[in-house]
């Protein structure tokens, strides 16, 4: 099964970390014309099962966030699964090394966005002393990218630098206190946003908000 493409038309994903299949589906139909794709995670996965990807994918591009940190036969058999469910684009993590990375990539025709730094404090403990080494291999193995903090926009700054013209997904923004326009204007491609829009009151009123942000940012 092949992935909707991911246009940059609000430069919002919404990462989707609720645990009832019809949630997922009500919130993704309710703020879809304010995201430019939807990240599902273990959450949702486990409580609603793999077929939520495809469920999610006939509506909006899917960025399938396992955190794949394996070896490489095993990081392969992942993504394989993740596509073949409608994904279209996985995230996994640097720090398993090259081979893991590579294994990710590949089987992924180049849609793999690559953890260089994480975004809530304890980030700043195990992965951010290793960032700029990641993003430098996210890139020298064909990554489609990168995943830098939101919640700390010089860091994203100084990822872009390194990494180019890939691109670069930034979480963090609302509830752990990234803003959106500042991850945008430091050099990040897209935003991700969790908590602050699926727990709001109104998640369409939330994305579109956050949407009208990023715009004004760009």
């Amino acid at each position: 099964m092949i992935g909707r493409n991911m246009e940059k038309s609000t430069r919002v994903i919404l990462a989707l970390d609720v645990t009832s299949r019809e949630d997922a589906l009500r919130i993704v139909e309710a703020c879809g014309e304010y995201i430019d794709a939807v990240k599902t995670n273990w959450p949702l996965t486990l409580a609603a099962g793999p077929a939520i990807i495809t469920d999610i994918s006939r509506m909006k591009p899917v960025v399938c966030d396992m955190k794949i940190a394996d070896i490489p036969s095993v990081n392969s058999l992942i993504v394989e699964q993740a596509f073949s469910k409608g994904a279209s684009a996985v995230i996994c993590h640097g720090f398993p090394g090259e081979d893991s990375v590579r294994a990710c990539v590949e089987t992924a025709g180049g849609q793999a966005f690559v953890v260089s730094e994480m975004s809530h404090p304890g980030g700043k403990e195990f992965t951010a002393p290793v960032a700029d080494r990641i993003a430098q291999m996210a890139r020298e193995v064909g990554a489609r990218g990168i995943v830098a903090p939101a919640t700390r926009p010089e860091r994203v700054a100084a990822l872009r630098r390194i990494i180019g013209d890939l691109e670069m997904i930034s979480p963090g923004v609302g509830a752990q206190g990234g803003k959106a326009s500042d991850a945008l204007r430091a050099g990040a491609d897209y935003v991700i946003v969790g908590r602050s829009i699926y727990n709001a009151p109104d998640p369409r009123e939330a994305a579109r908000n956050i949407a009208e942000e990023a715009r004004l940012a760009l």
